[in-house]
């Protein structure tokens, strides 16, 4: 006769099925999220690259023209880092260099505008 246990086989969920968060590791993990997309440029980065656009650097210049060209290299920088901007260099000379969402990165699109939808009904509800 096999002994009998006293407790539950510890694994990772089925695919597909979300982690059993609880209210601080979720709250930990959004937090981590919303650290990815902190910085000021960083949203107006990813609006110019949604929807499988390829920017090349000073394209993403005249499209956000407030912003310094190395503070728009640092922010292109963490993205990449993050995983959320792939940058390709051509070689060529003058370098061309383009700028891409990743599949990762392209995947925050449903997301920012579920958010952007959350923020537009803030108007419409009498409690706000």
């Amino acid at each position: 006769m096999e002994p009998t246990r006293t407790h539950k086989k510890v694994s990772d969920p089925p695919a597909g099925e979300e982690p059993g968060w609880t209210p601080v590791t979720a709250a930990l993990a959004v937090g981590e999220a919303l650290r990815v997309l902190e910085g000021r440029w960083k949203l107006l980065i990813l609006f110019q690259l949604f929807g499988g656009n390829v920017r090349r650097f000073s394209e993403l210049e005249r499209a956000i023209p407030e912003v310094t060209q190395k503070m728009l290299a640092q922010q292109l920088r963490q993205l990449e880092a993050d995983g959320i901007v792939r940058r390709v260099v051509h070689p060529e000379i003058p370098p061309k260099v383009e700028y891409s969402l990743t599949v990762w990165g392209q995947s925050l699109c449903p997301v920012l505008d579920a958010l952007l939808k959350w923020s537009a009904r803030r108007e419409e509800t009498p409690e706000a």
